[in-house]
């Protein structure tokens, strides 16, 4: 039996999905148990090595996973895409199938595992989940860490240059950004951080800056200060989740919102993000 996680991504959607597989990746690898990392875009499988998953397999979408996995197999899906019917060949096919729920309403439809944001039974699995590092002791640095996410397609960023004047802010370049748009971010930013050097500064900036729901629980669990920029992409029980953490919310861009945060941000303990072996036993015991 084999284990195949499929992570969708894009140069729209970022990398959130592929750095939530790498974690519980690594700790099934650690359990003993073979996995294997299917992703639909070749280069987040080159990013997902620096989170410590050397090997994957680019297919084209949801609806080919059975391309690769065998009958008997085990899957998890971490995708925002309509199967098309393909869930309930999956279920009939493969030992056990696990799926991530895009919604508070979503729900198993085929005898599907559930991972969700807010599982209250034994029926689902928790998917709040950051790689142990963040739960460390981390020596913070006085740095004020802006990270949009790992993309930038409609250069918002630069389109709201204004925000970031005299803010102080370093930016953390996306693995999605191109080298001529670094060109013109460094008009704005003093200092501008490459991508590979993601899991240190998230780990040790006093202050991060971020649009990326997965980076707010990171820092946050890492102890920073977080503030996250609301870009009319949360749902209601995302929200929920970053207010539990007292992770402060602007609107967009809002530079004065974003200062009288400042004033009111405060580092805390969490309690509701999971530990990465907590997600990876109750994955093994339902394998």
């Amino acid at each position: 039996m084999k284990l195949y996680y499929y992570a969708f991504t894009s140069h729209k959607y970022g990398l959130d999905r592929m750095k939530r597989a790498t974690v519980i990746l690594n700790g099934l690898r650690e359990e003993g148990i073979d996995t294997m990392l299917l992703v639909n875009d070749f280069r987040a499988g080159l990013v997902a090595r620096e989170f410590g998953v050397n090997e994957s397999v680019t297919i084209e979408g949801i609806q080919d996973i059975d391309a690769i996995a065998q009958t008997g197999d085990c899957i998890i899906i971490d995708s925002p895409e309509d199967d098309h019917g393909r869930l309930v060949k999956y279920c009939s096919d493969f030992k056990r199938v696990f799926r991530f729920a895009e919604h508070r309403e979503d729900s198993s439809i085929h005898g599907e595992i559930m991972l969700k944001l807010n599982c209250q039974d034994e029926k689902c699995i928790s998917s709040l989940v950051v790689d142990d590092i963040y739960f460390k002791e981390h020596k913070k640095d006085d740095r004020t860490l802006f990270f949009l996410g790992d993309s930038d397609a409609n250069k918002t960023i630069l389109n709201n240059a204004d925000f970031f004047k005299d803010s102080g802010m370093e930016l953390l370049l996306g693995h999605y950004f191109y080298v001529k748009y670094e060109s013109d971010l460094e008009k704005i930013f003093t200092t501008l951080h490459e991508s590979e050097e993601y899991i240190d500064l998230i780990c040790s900036s006093s202050r991060v800056v971020t649009a990326s729901f997965q980076t707010a629980l990171e820092a946050s669990v890492a102890g920073g200060e977080v503030i996250f920029i609301d870009m009319d992409t949360l749902d209601v029980e995302e929200r929920e989740i970053l207010n539990k953490l007292n992770i402060n919310l602007i609107n967009k861009f809002n530079k004065e919102e974003y200062e009288q945060k400042i004033l009111e941000s405060v580092s805390i303990k969490n309690s509701i993000v999971e530990r990465k072996e907590t997600v990876v036993r109750k994955i093994i015991n339902k394998l």
